[in-house]
C-alpha cells in the first residue's frame, strides 16, 4: 500500500524539494500546506500531490484532519534564521515550539509516525569537535543572548517527542540538518542584509554588487551539505525499512565541506565568475569584515565549529553525501542563472 505523506511547509526548501522527489521517485501520496505554493510550480502536476495554501496556525482542524489520514507526518514549518531568532524570539519560539507540539501530540493522538525536523544549532556551543547525535553536551549561552531560544525550543522539542517515544511508543525520527544548500533555497531577489540564510545572502550580493560582510572575519566553520544528498537520506528515513529509523536520531550533513564562511565567500565570488551573466558582478565583489554586534545586534552569540557525526545515516540507513563543495555552489549558482533572475536585473541596472 502506497504511503500518504503529510508535509507541513510543503513550499519551504526542504519541503519542496522533498515533494518533488517523492513525486519523482515513489508511488506516495502527498499532503501539503503552506502559505504559498511558488516552489511547487515546476512540480509535474499529479492526482497524487494535494496542496492547500494555509496556515498552520490558523487551518488547526485541517491539520488534525490530515494528521487523522495519513501515514506519516513531517512537521517543516518553523523560523530558521539566526536574525530572526534575535530580533522577535517569541515569534520563534510561538511557531517553532508552540505549534509545533500541537501537531506532535496529534501523532500521537492518532498513533501516526512522526519525521522531525530537529536542527544542528540544537549542538549550540558543544566543545566536540564532531557533534554526535547520542552523546554530545547541548551547551547555550547566557539568557540575555536569545540566539538560542530557537535552539533551546528546538532541544525541548526533541525531550518531548523522545518522552511520546517511551511513554506511548509514538513512533519517531528526528533529523539534524546541517547547512543544506541547493535550489530554491531562498528568493535571492528578496533578501535584506543579515536576514537570509548565509549562501543566499553571498549570491544575493553578488548579484545587487553589494559588498560581502564577514562577521568577526568569516573564521566560522559549517558543514554544508547539498539538498539532493539530504533528500535521499529523507526518503530512506522516511520508506523506514525494518524500522531502522524508528525512534532514532539522525545528523545529516557533510563532515568533507566543513569550511569556514570565509572560505565560502570566496568560492562563491570564484564560481559565480563561471556564468557570463554574473561575471563581472562577481569580479567586482568586496569582502569586508565587520562585528557580530554590528550586523546582528547585542543579543547574538556565535558557534565556531559544526561538524556532524554521520557514522549513525552511513550504518544504519546506507547513506552517506556525495557532493562536494564546489559542485553544491555551482548547481545552486546555475538554478538562480537558469531562473532568468540576473539578466533582468543586471538589464535593469544598465538601464537597459
Amino acid at each position: 500500500m502506497a504511503l500518504k505523506i503529510m508535509i507541513l511547509g510543503a513550499n519551504g526548501f526542504i519541503g519542496s524539494a522533498l515533494t518533488g522527489a517523492i513525486l519523482r521517485e515513489r508511488d506516495w501520496e502527498v499532503y501539503g500546506i503552506d502559505l504559498s505554493d511558488n516552489k511547487l510550480g515546476d512540480l509535474p502536476k499529479d492526482n497524487r500531490f494535494h496542496f492547500v495554501e494555509g496556515d498552520i496556525t490558523i487551518n488547526k482542524e485541517w491539520v488534525e484532519y490530515h494528521v487523522k489520514k495519513c501515514d506519516v507526518v513531517v512537521p517543516l514549518v518553523a523560523i530558521a534564521n539566526p536574525a530572526q531568532y534575535v530580533t522577535h524570539p517569541l515569534r520563534v519560539f510561538e511557531l517553532d515550539f508552540e505549534a509545533n507540539v500541537e501537531v506532535v501530540r496529534h501523532c500521537v493522538k492518532y498513533g501516526k509516525r512522526l519525521i522531525f525536523p530537529s536542527t544542528s544549532e540544537l549542538y549550540g556551543m558543544s566543545p566536540d569537535p564532531v557533534l554526535d547525535e547520542e552523546t554530545s553536551p547541548l551547551v547555550y549561552g547566557p539568557i540575555n543572548k536569545q540566539r538560542w531560544i530557537y535552539a533551546a525550543s528546538k532541544q525541548l522539542l526533541d525531550r518531548v517527542i523522545y518522552a511520546y517515544g517511551v511513554r506511548d511508543s509514538l513512533d519517531y525520527t528526528l533529523f539534524r540538518p546541517f547547512n543544506f544548500i541547493g535550489p530554491n533555497l531562498d528568493n535571492i531577489e528578496e533578501p535584506k542584509e543579515g536576514s537570509s540564510r548565509v549562501f543566499t545572502q553571498f549570491l544575493s550580493n553578488v548579484l545587487y554588487r553589494r559588498p560581502i560582510k564577514l562577521v568577526d572575519g568569516g573564521n566560522q566553520k559549517r558543514s554544508f551539505t547539498y539538498i539532493d544528498d539530504a533528500i535521499e537520506c529523507l526518503l530512506t528515513i522516511l520508506e523506514n525499512k525494518d524500522g531502522r529509523a524508528t525512534r532514532r536520531i539522525f545528523n545529516i550533513g557533510n563532515p568533507d565541506n566543513c569550511v569556514s564562511i570565509r572560505d565560502l565567500a570566496e568560492r562563491t565570488i570564484r564560481i559565480a565568475q563561471e556564468f557570463p551573466a554574473l561575471r563581472d558582478a562577481a569580479k567586482g565583489t568586496e569582502i569586508i569584515e565587520v562585528s557580530a554586534g554590528e550586523y546582528y545586534g547585542k543579543y547574538y552569540q556565535d558557534i565556531q565549529v559544526r561538524v556532524p557525526a554521520i557514522e549513525a545515516a552511513k550504518r544504519d540507513l546506507g547513506w552517506r553525501p556525495r557532493t562536494d563543495m564546489d559542485t553544491a555552489i555551482r548547481r545552486t549558482i546555475d538554478f538562480y542563472v537558469q531562473l532568468g533572475s540576473f539578466n533582468s536585473l543586471n538589464a535593469s541596472a544598465s538601464g537597459l
